[in-house]
């Protein structure tokens, strides 16, 4: 055991993040180093509610609690003592999303996430109305769509903002996003780093026949950039997220962020030519532009870093899912067959197994589709397995198969970005659940982008790595230090990563494969319009 982290940790020297993703949230402490030190997590799902994927608010703070007092309980047991203070706190979550409040702080209709294809009428007249894309998850989708509905709840809002945002104001009072996880909310001015204003008066023109109480400026978070404070941990604040009464009030909070922002900080890729792809439940790639694309394409968000700049978004809302569940069915009989099988060891089995199969896959066709996926223009999804009487059925190909579907998606928005507007990228770094398995799903990635693909050995840590490095430069950069020169500099200086570049017979096969799954969503059209 290190002294210098015992005391690092009673003298309030560590640094908390906390991340909410869709199936884990994660509590992570870090140290004077910036190295991880303790953490804690929490698993929950989302629950399909009257057409609605939605999380209720006692799981979110139930998640949060738990997460928080493993995470603390993992310090007792490493290093003897109790967490009483930290340097600095941050809070991050999933994007996008609806969370809209009245004048007394309650919840007007249950939390709509990022997952929901409900927005289509709203995302299209935003789109139109602005030359600027407005995807269905994004907040601002939401908010006009519920008043396309005419919702009853539309005139109670006093506040709306993202389940980080949330979070933040119910420990700290302040009604703040950062900038990255605010470009999800409303389009971003990137000379102002604030909402675009030109775009908040043509909305408020849209809305004005409506006679709605409130203007948009009134109702959405102050927006905030990396290094600023956020406010601090409130009394009120400490007991919600430490239910032991232990930790102390007063600590302070760098502004919360998003996933996407999140992963692009644990992957040092926020400078310009560089990219991170996130894969789990969803998957998202992430591309610092060095200018403007040429014209709107509904298919790519234009988000921004946590410092700002223009980052080209394209995101599949299934990755996975069906993957896993498919991993699941071999655990199933393997057990039947009187097997216990690791289940780690068991991906790492399968995944590699893929390694054997024909370059394209072998003629076999997949669609992951457990939700809708607007990339490729589906309210709702149905996950398919399909092959044809002349196919190469055998485990290497099946398994090859998913696993390039678990990407499928997201590279139609990549091929955009690369093919059509140019973008030149010197390499991706891949993050998430997907990345574990050494080479294989980083090797298919490669394939799919034609670009090298680095895994850091921290890429495991994630978002709430992510997000406690944005509260620690808050609290320790030099003046004037940018965040990019600080996560060179301090963090990833001696952080060593493995590369693989693309396999020429693997860009080859994967562009085969996708000829088949562009194809064949036909397939997948059928299944969703032919199945209750």
């Amino acid at each position: 055991m290190s002294l210098d982290v015992k005391n690092a940790i009673q003298n309030g020297k560590t640094v908390l993040g906390i991340e909410l993703g869709s199936t884990r949230i994660k509590a992570v402490l870090i140290g004077e180093d910036n190295a991880p030190i303790a953490s804690g997590s929490h698993d929950w799902e989302n629950s399909y509610v009257n057409n609605i994927w939605t999380y209720n608010v006692e799981d979110i703070w139930k998640g949060l609690q738990d997460s928080y007092q493993k995470m603390a309980n993992d310090v007792k047991r490493q290093y003897g003592v109790t967490i009483k203070s930290v340097g600095a706190i941050g809070f991050s979550a999933m994007m996008h999303g609806y969370m809209a409040f009245d004048k007394d702080g309650e919840l007007l209709v249950p939390f709509r996430t990022w997952r929901n294809n409900i927005t289509e009428q709203a995302s299209k007249e935003l789109t139109e109305l602005y030359n600027h894309n407005i995807p269905q998850r994004w907040s601002i989708a939401h908010l006009y769509q519920a008043i396309l509905n005419q919702e009853e709840h539309i005139a109670d809002i006093s506040f709306q903002t993202t389940l980080a945002g949330y979070i933040h104001w119910k420990l700290t009072g302040q009604k703040v996003l950062g900038v990255g996880e605010a470009s999800g909310v409303f389009p971003i001015d990137l000379d102002t780093k604030n909402y675009n204003q030109t775009m908040i008066n043509q909305f408020n023109e849209l809305i004005a026949p409506k006679n709605l109480p409130w203007k948009l400026e009134d109702i959405m978070p102050e927006v905030l950039v990396a290094g600023e404070n956020a406010g601090v941990l409130t009394q009120e604040g400490a007991k919600l997220l430490d239910v032991t009464g232990e930790l102390e009030s007063g600590i302070k909070l760098c502004p919360p962020e998003g996933d996407a922002g999140t992963g692009m900080v644990a992957t040092n890729s926020i400078a310009k030519r560089t990219g991170n792809v996130s894969a789990g439940t969803s998957a998202f790639a992430m591309v610092v532009l060095e200018s403007n694309l040429s014209k709107v394409h509904p298919e790519i968000d234009l988000v921004t870093t946590p410092t700002g700049n223009l980052v080209a978004m394209a995101h599949s809302n299934n990755c996975s899912s069906d993957l896993n569940a498919w991993v699941g069915l071999f655990e199933e009989f393997s057990k039947t067959m009187g097997i216990d099988v690791d289940t780690n060891k068991l991906y790492e089995t399968l995944f590699k197994q893929a390694l054997k199969g024909d370059p394209d896959g072998g003629g076999l066709l997949s669609y992951g589709y457990l939700s809708g996926e607007h990339m490729t223009h589906f309210e709702e999804g149905r996950p398919l397995f399909v092959r044809s009487s002349d196919s190469n059925f055998n485990l290497a190909n099946f398994m090859r198969v998913h696993l390039f579907s678990a990407f499928g998606a997201m590279k139609l928005g990549m091929d955009i970005l690369i093919k059509e507007e140019k973008v030149k990228l010197d390499e991706i770094l891949g993050h998430g659940g997907l990345f574990k398995t050494e080479g294989v799903g980083q090797g298919f990635l490669a394939a799919a982008f034609n670009v090298p693909v680095s895994v850091m050995e921290t890429a495991g840590e994630g978002g709430a790595w992510g997000i406690a490095l944005l509260a620690s430069y808050m609290t320790n950069k030099a003046n004037d230090e940018t965040l990019e020169e600080y996560l060179n500099k301090t963090v990833f200086a001696d952080k060593e990563g493995k590369t693989v570049s693309p396999d020429p017979k693997d860009v080859e096969g994967f562009e085969k494969f996708m000829e088949r799954y562009t194809q064949g969503l036909a397939i997948e059209r059928a299944a969703v319009e032919n199945s209750k």
